[in-house]
């Protein structure tokens, strides 16, 4: 069996057990709160870990992008979710032919949108669920009051390939009671009309741990919660030690007594913090922080008295997970320092 050691860098280290922890620990709080989870593929984009997270309790998977779902679809995922406005003629042939193949759903926050849906599917004795995207408090996609929700609820209740599938949102990191006022309203709408809201699919991993505590919502859809990193921890999700993902880098130049340098910059790091006031922290060297990146370097500013050796091998939490997965090829699979399963990202890069 290899080990780490007989890795280039830089490299993605997935600790498989912890990996395993984060989805049976989601899932047992799903469960006990009568939630369905569903989780979003962004973070990881392997089969491997889809079907794990299928195989733990999970009613299906979330992808963002068809080319994704056509991926995980390939792979044998049999429920998938798209809560995404899908547009243009390509795009909509591809999803035609997803919905002959797996269980399909969607979202749409516009008429444009539910029109496009509607001339492409008209089976009704097969109708593709579209759910209605409403904007709690995010500021992304989303219509913008119940009375948007049920005014697009009904054309798409009124389209023949098309069924009315519920309710969807991505509330803001720490809103979560505010987009629970807005979904219930929401549903009260659509129930005075009488068009039943079976589904509330809502989602984010930072406020997980609060998600179903007498909640209209029955549906969770959290990605970074299987390998979690250093914004998650900062949000309270986790600790370092429930981390699973890692970049494995090489100290290449050490100028200064405070500052080295990694052969991981923003095309292995990702210049995305999210807020966070540095890119990443080396494990097992306190103090240390990865404090500026340009393409292919990595500065480390070292707390006094620590140091490291050109050549040393260090592991870096990033701040951000989901977007270093989408920066490399493969990840390694680990258990302590041996690799266990190299694995091809399959979705990585599926952006239509």
């Amino acid at each position: 069996m290899p080990s780490m050691e007989d890795l280039d860098t830089p490299a993605i280290l997935i600790d498989a057990a912890r990996a395993e922890a984060n989805i049976k620990k989601a899932q047992a709080h799903a469960d006990s709160h009568g939630l369905k989870l569903r989780p979003h593929i962004k973070t990881h984009k392997l089969p491997y870990w889809a079907k794990k997270q299928v195989a733990a309790g999970a009613v299906g998977i979330t992808c963002q992008k068809i080319g994704e779902a056509e991926v995980m679809a390939d792979a044998g995922l049999t429920d998938i979710f798209l809560p995404y406005n899908i547009l243009g003629r390509a795009k909509l042939e591809r999803l035609k032919a997803l919905h002959g193949r797996v269980t399909l759903s969607v979202t749409a926050d516009s008429r444009e949108t539910v029109e496009g849906l509607a001339a492409t599917f008209t089976d009704a004795g097969h109708p593709l669920p579209v759910l209605v995207e409403c904007d709690t408090g995010m500021g992304r996609c989303g219509v913008q009051s119940a009375a948007e929700a049920l005014a697009l609820a009904k054309v798409i209740d009124r389209a023949k390939g098309l069924a009315f599938g519920g309710l969807m949102t991505y509330p803001a990191a720490g809103r979560a009671t505010e987009a629970e006022v807005w979904l219930r309203n929401a549903r009260e709408a659509l129930a005075a009309t009488g068009l039943e809201c079976l589904r509330i699919s809502s989602g984010g991993t930072p406020d997980m741990w609060r998600s179903g505590e007498d909640s209209v919502v029955t549906e969770y859809r959290p990605g970074t919660y299987i390998y979690l990193d250093r914004y998650q921890v900062a949000k309270g999700v986790g600790s370092l030690d429930d981390c699973a993902l890692t970049v494995l880098a090489t100290v290449v130049s050490h100028p200064t007594p405070t500052r080295a340098i990694l052969d991981s910059g923003s095309k292995a790091l990702s210049s995305d913090t999210l807020g966070l006031p540095d890119f990443g922290e080396l494990l097992g060297v306190p103090g240390a922080r990865v404090t500026g990146l340009s393409e292919e370097h990595g500065n480390v500013t070292l707390a006094e008295g620590a140091r490291l050796h050109i050549g040393e091998r260090v592991r870096v939490v990033p701040d951000h997970c989901c977007v270093v997965t989408n920066l490399f090829d493969q990840v390694h699979l680990v258990d302590g320092d041996k690799v266990l399963e190299t694995l091809p990202v399959a979705a990585r890069g599926r952006m239509g």
